[in-house]
């Protein structure tokens, strides 16, 4: 005897499952994650940095340049040649007139090198130039 109730299928019938909940939520999180996610400029190569009592913590919106302890320059994670800074240092203000320059020199880095960055950071036309370091802990 065959009963008949309201959610009664009938045995040709396949179950499906349906995805379209699913995928929703799936693209919902991925546009949270991608809306909230800071991204961080970065030099393309880590350096040592010295340590300083006095150092400060700057703006995001920083054109960074690396100079590691083999004298290289790196400029938004491509490396570029000492004659080349002040040229890409005038093409980012460009994009973004009011970023402030923020030299990450190795501890070990020749001095000259920095200066010459600083010179033509100045020559490219920034207003707010500074050097990177990381901060002692109080002794």
């Amino acid at each position: 005897m065959r009963h008949r109730f309201p959610f009664y299928r009938n045995e040709d019938e396949e179950a499906e499952i349906n995805m379209t909940p699913m995928l929703d939520v799936v693209f919902i999180m991925l546009i949270f994650f991608i809306v909230t996610t800071s991204f961080v400029r970065e030099t393309g190569v880590e350096v040592n940095r010295p340590l300083a009592e006095s150092s400060e913590k700057l703006p995001q919106n920083a054109i960074l340049i690396a100079i590691t302890e083999h004298n290289q320059i790196w400029i938004d994670r491509h490396r570029i040649d000492s004659r080349a800074v002040r040229r890409n240092i005038e093409r980012l203000l460009a994009e973004n007139p009011d970023s402030s320059v923020v030299i990450q020199a190795d501890q070990s880095a020749p001095t000259g090198t920095l200066i010459n960055v600083l010179d033509q950071a100045k020559l490219a036309g920034a207003k707010n130039i500074a050097v990177s370091s990381n901060q002692r802990s109080a002794s």
